[in-house]
């Protein structure tokens, strides 16, 4: 592996595809306190379908982050939980979290100024 983040088989450009998706790190954190059954973590996370859950849990299974448990005494019966890998990435989500609630107010407002046209148009370039 490289370490140039312009290359695709670069070990950063991996970890910025984790967190390219936004239902990655916000699953991993509603797991963060201990294993959940999907309809718990649908309660937990806002604005999620269940489809979609369940293409992130099987993209956080395939990357070795999430464990999927089946309990033998009701087959349909499963929750996930959080690797030690998984875990690994808390530390990281919970900067960016508090990078957010510091700046967010910026970025939205930002946002905005960028949405807002301009009074007046501007001048024609040549």
């Amino acid at each position: 592996m490289t370490t140039d983040a312009f290359l695709a088989d670069c070990r950063a450009r991996l970890a910025f595809d984790l967190f390219s998706n936004t239902w990655n790190a916000v699953v991993l954190w509603a797991l963060r306190d201990g294993p959940r059954r999907p309809v718990e973590l649908r309660e937990r996370i806002g604005g999620i379908s269940s489809k979609v859950l369940t293409e992130t849990l099987r993209r956080l299974q395939c990357n070795g982050l999430v464990d999927r448990q089946e309990h033998p005494d009701a087959p349909s019966r499963v929750a996930y939980q959080l690797t030690v890998l998984g875990r690994t990435l808390l530390v990281p989500i919970d900067a960016v979290g508090a990078w957010a609630f510091e700046y967010g107010d910026e970025v939205m407002a930002a946002q905005e100024a960028a949405s807002t046209p301009d009074p007046q148009p501007p001048p024609p370039t040549c």
